[in-house]
């Protein structure tokens, strides 16, 4: 069964989108210094748009992103490697892979302060992604043979 197929069960699903929410909340904490500073301001200024925005934002992406991840995924297990350590391994090519799909939704946001906040933050963008690809494939991996 492909990562895609296994995402479509509804209760798995949900379960991987909160878990992702979660995953971001962890990896936004952890930013040190200067940078930590605004991406911590810039995602506080996200969320306070309403109550629960950012999983709104995170369940409507997850299809595609589960998407961008597929072909890394399914290529592992096809080939009979760990997708976890391939994930890893391809980090930047999964980091330019995932923020396609936000750099084109961040070009049709309706609230203006997610399209400011992220043309901010996107050049030190795929950093930040890369940084999280270890934890992203450890919870894909999870939720994907529970």
């Amino acid at each position: 069964m492909s990562l895609i197929e296994k995402f479509q069960e509804p209760a798995r699903r949900e379960r991987v989108v909160d878990a992702c929410v979660a995953l971001v909340d962890v990896e936004v904490e952890k930013k040190k210094g200067f940078g930590g500073i605004v991406i911590k301001t810039g995602y506080g200024a996200v969320k306070g748009i309403k109550p629960g925005f950012v999983r709104k934002v995170v369940d409507g992406l997850f299809d595609r992103w589960a998407a961008k991840l597929a072909p890394f995924w399914d290529a592992a297990e096809a080939s009979g490697k760990s997708p976890v350590a391939h994930l890893v391994a391809e980090r930047a090519a999964v980091a330019d892979a995932l923020l396609s799909v936000t750099d084109e939704k961040a070009q049709r946001a309706d609230h203006a302060i997610v399209a400011s906040t992220y043309k901010k933050l996107r050049p030190s963008a795929k950093e930040h992604v890369e940084e999280a690809v270890p934890a992203l494939a450890e919870l894909i991996d999870r939720h994907a043979r529970s």
